[in-house]
């Protein structure tokens, strides 16, 4: 049986304020992908995502990837504002939990990118996912305070 696609190649749009719109404006443009390739995502997936965004040198310095990487986060699970509870979007991604491994990179434009950055989503590798308990317990009795 061969395995289901679950690749996924975007462009996305350049960040503009404020951050719930341009969650939309990825929302619409994953979601448009996503429909002409027909990958669907279940909630045993486990994925990996990849993100290069393209800012201006003065944007590089005032962005942090960790808020850009929420919102396009959120905006896989159909979050865009709201209550936390409720989606507003329908979700891409059912749980941001089921994303293993991320790279995430902020770099001034190529010419031909238009501003536009990029977003894959993928199949978590097989070397990748680990079999043993993601904690370890000891036996062993922590050192005596003095």
């Amino acid at each position: 049986m061969a395995k289901r696609p679950l690749k996924l190649k975007i462009r996305i749009p350049p960040y503009s304020a404020p951050r719930n719109a341009w969650r939309r404006q990825l929302h619409a443009a994953i979601a448009e992908s996503q429909e002409k390739s027909k990958v669907k995502y279940r909630e045993t997936d486990r994925l990996e995502v990849e993100v290069r965004l393209y800012m201006d040198y003065q944007a590089l310095g005032f962005h942090d990837v960790d808020n850009r990487l929420k919102d396009i986060l959120d905006a896989l699970q159909g979050r865009a504002g709201g209550p936390k509870n409720r989606r507003t979007l329908q979700a891409i991604v059912p749980n941001d939990r089921q994303i293993f491994r991320v790279i995430v990179e902020k770099r001034e434009p190529p010419k031909q990118s238009h501003g536009k950055g990029h977003l894959v989503i993928r199949r978590l590798g097989k070397w990748r996912i680990t079999r043993r308990p993601l904690t370890r317990r000891s036996n062993r009795r922590p050192p005596a305070s003095h």
